[in-house]
């Protein structure tokens, strides 16, 4: 066992606190990280606030970046001593996980939300009165100085990569660029519209830009987001709220409608009037958690002869160990920079990190350790 500092959710929507606790030993299949840096994602927010259920007390925190400093016997991806970035947690063994598709793996709920190691149903952190903390959130729980990570979380990097610039690689940035590259795939001069324009909004941005689409459209009812997305590659804004957008959009494509439309905002009303912006043969995609339950309308009749189609989007259907790269790679191209979307906090400011990113003034907080 080993004391490290920790920031603990007690309750629904309550505060992060931050505590010293106690983190047991590694087991054959984790790896001991020392954390340098996590980003702060709305999916913290819904798991804070108990949009899905997670046993609390709980450390959340699932988009880390640091050092090895231990390995497991099972471990064979990296060594101590190598840097990594965490991401979402998966089984290996399910069919999805087997047919490329760790992002919708069967037993990813229990992976990542289930608070305990999938390997015997332990949690990995106590409190100094030996109180059980729940652990593992997406493999990692890595709001903390230490974590014990299962190694499907783990992606390698070189080690003259700062951490502090990618860190946050592994959820949100993901979601959104592996959205539009791997999910949606738009042509090459093809309109896209995106929804929100949040940190995973705005890598959707970057990665149609990258894609060679000439109308991207980014919207938002901050508008400095809005402004914020215009200058890393959209070519047009609306500003306000999603389901009021349908007007502009049909406007701006000259009443063709939109290719390509991503929904990052967890309004359902949002869906309703995206779909009546589309064009024919267009997409519209999700990637938004809503709460388990909710539901969206959408009027087929009219719109059959369209023949567009709808999806939700888990991850950006990524393999974090190949997309956490690549998106390394785009950065370090200058095609996709995220420096732009960043503001840093200590780790003991997490509270304020948080307010500044749902009220909107902070596009990406990332707390530095």
């Amino acid at each position: 066992m080993s004391t490290v500092t920790a920031a603990v959710v007690r309750e629904p929507k309550g505060k992060f606190n931050i505590e010293e606790l106690e983190l047991d030993e590694i087991r054959p299949n984790e790896v001991r990280v020392r954390v340098v840096a996590v980003g702060v994602c709305h999916t913290d927010v819904a798991m804070r606030d108990a949009v899905f259920p997670i046993p609390m007390p709980v450390v959340l925190g699932h988009e880390g970046a640091g050092v090895v400093e231990a390995v497991g016997s099972n471990v064979t991806k990296v060594s101590a001593g190598d840097h990594v970035v965490m991401s979402a947690a998966y089984c290996g063994h399910c069919l999805q996980c087997l047919i490329g598709q760790p992002a919708y793996c069967e037993n990813g709920f229990a992976e990542d939300f289930g608070g305990r190691r999938t390997l015997d149903g332990s949690s990995s952190l106590t409190s100094i009165s030996g109180e059980v903390v729940s652990s593992h959130f997406f493999g990692q729980s890595s709001f903390s100085t230490y974590a014990n990570v299962v190694e499907s979380a783990l992606i390698r990097v070189d080690r003259d990569l700062p951490l502090e610039k990618i860190a946050f690689l592994g959820c949100g940035m993901q979601t959104g660029a592996g959205s539009i590259l791997n999910e949606l795939r738009p042509p090459a001069g093809s309109s896209v519209a995106i929804a929100g324009t949040g940190a995973v909004g705005h890598a959707a941005v970057m990665a149609a830009r990258a894609s060679g689409c000439t109308t991207i459209i980014a919207i938002d009812r901050h508008e400095n987001r809005v402004a914020l997305a215009q200058e890393l590659g959209a070519t047009h804004g609306v500003h306000g709220q999603a389901e009021e957008a349908q007007e502009e959009l049909l406007r701006i494509t000259g009443g063709r409608g939109v290719d390509f439309i991503l929904n990052t905002t967890d309004n359902p009303a949002a869906l309703t009037s995206l779909a009546g912006a589309l064009g024919i043969r267009g997409s519209l995609a999700t990637v938004a958690a809503m709460t388990p339950g909710t539901e969206a309308t959408f009027e087929v009749g009219g719109s059959l002869l369209k023949g567009w189609n709808f999806r939700t989007i888990v991850q950006g259907s990524s393999v974090p160990q190949q997309m956490v790269p690549r998106l390394i790679g785009l950065w370090q191209q200058g095609q996709f920079p995220i420096d732009r979307l960043v503001k840093t906090y200590d780790f003991t400011d997490i509270n304020s990190a948080f307010e500044d990113s749902e009220s909107g003034a902070v596009v990406k907080p990332l707390l530095v350790l």
